[in-house]
């Protein structure tokens, strides 16, 4: 078990922002608007009759989500862990209303809506879990037998897993995986790990055996040419090797215009990589690895243990999705439908995406002069 150094607080007016980190963020944010854009124009025509439809539901959450990023990063990060309980208790509540009066959209039951509006509880959910094991871990840090209550902790995480995968598997390994970064980075030990990565894999396995589309995907993904649900993967791969190194210029994509199904979402990386080759994806993948650096070295370097664990949550949280993404474009793990953070469509993900950059910003400003 680590022991913390207790640290007294910094307020953020006493420094400030992180500034490579908010410029990559905002290079992110504008190139995801100009990509959805170019990815989801054809769609929107065909559906909707506005090319511009994708582009202005997402620029609509993209403003909320800056304010709202805005906001997170001049309030002192403090004062999160007040409510980092009741944030995930209202998780909860929100992922079992899903499950109750949810909405479907391309078969799948994953929103609530709320008038005109609809939301995605599931994001809000990945949040809620950083915040809440953050508070936890930081208010017992000095507690005994740290093997037992590190299971412990890591089995309060189970009943939003157990909510959220019940239609969203993607997002349930990510919250999993969320909880064992933020877990590993307080007590880095790795022989409970072990034992938490075994229980993990019991989990999954149980998660798929209990529906049969989930072990279809692992078939398809083995050899997709021969399975009719494969046609997405290898137009994505098709996308992929069409863009070259350079490649075919943006705007100019072929497999936007319905060869791959609801391109603008998990499949966007495919088109990217046809529009602006090799180079343009390495370039997005190289900003990504700056703001995951970044996540770094405001975790490695807030002025208190709560601090910490927030900023590895975020971290874990940006760095699981990029890599799961990437990999299931690239049909180098099995599909599981998980978007690409700040450049694939989804309005409910973007604003808690820019939230949390707002915390993490607010992180910074707090770090004390070395």
């Amino acid at each position: 078990m680590v022991r913390w150094p207790l640290k007294s607080k910094v307020t953020a007016s006493d420094k400030t922002i992180d500034y490579p980190l908010l410029v990559c963020v905002l290079l992110v944010v504008v190139f995801g608007l100009v990509m959805l854009y170019s990815t989801g124009s054809y769609n929107g025509r065909v559906k909707f009759g506005d090319a511009g439809y994708y582009l202005k539901k997402q620029f609509f959450a993209t403003a909320i989500g800056l304010l709202v990023m805005y906001v997170a990063s001049i309030t002192d990060y403090h004062l999160w862990e007040r409510f980092a309980v009741a944030g995930y208790g209202i998780s909860l509540v929100l992922s079992a209303l899903v499950l109750l009066i949810g909405q479907s959209y391309n078969g799948s039951k994953r929103w609530l809506a709320l008038g005109p509006l609809s939301f995605q509880p599931s994001e809000f959910a990945k949040v809620a879990v950083i915040l809440f094991l953050a508070s936890v871990i930081s208010r017992r840090e000095n507690k005994k037998h740290p093997l037992a209550w590190l299971i412990g902790v890591f089995a309060m995480t189970l009943p939003i897993v157990a909510l959220v995968g019940t239609n969203n598997l993607s997002t349930a390994i990510i919250i999993l995986g969320i909880a064992v970064i933020v877990i590993f980075t307080a007590y880095p030990a790795y022989f409970p790990f072990v034992c938490i990565g075994g229980a993990g894999v019991a989990m999954m396995s149980l998660f798929l055996s209990m529906e049969s589309y989930r072990l279809e995907r692992l078939m398809i993904w083995r050899n997709p040419e021969k399975y009719e649900k494969g046609y997405q993967t290898i137009q994505g791969l098709y996308a992929i090797g069409s863009g070259g190194l350079f490649g075919r210029g943006l705007g100019e994509s072929m497999q936007k215009l319905g060869f791959v199904p609801e391109a603008q979402n998990d499949m966007i990386f495919s088109i990217i990589c046809e529009e602006l080759g090799l180079v343009g994806a390495l370039l997005l993948i190289l900003l990504f690895f700056v703001m995951i650096w970044r996540f770094l070295l405001i975790a490695q370097h807030a002025p208190d243990l709560f601090g910490t664990l927030t900023g590895a949550g975020i971290l874990g949280h940006i760095a699981i999705q990029v890599i799961l993404n990437i990999g299931v474009v690239t049909n180098t793990i099995p599909n599981t439908g998980i978007t690409l953070p700040f450049i694939s469509y989804g309005g409910t993900s973007v604003v808690f995406l820019l939230a949390e950059m707002g915390i993490a910003l607010n992180l910074s400003r707090c770090i004390p002069k070395r």
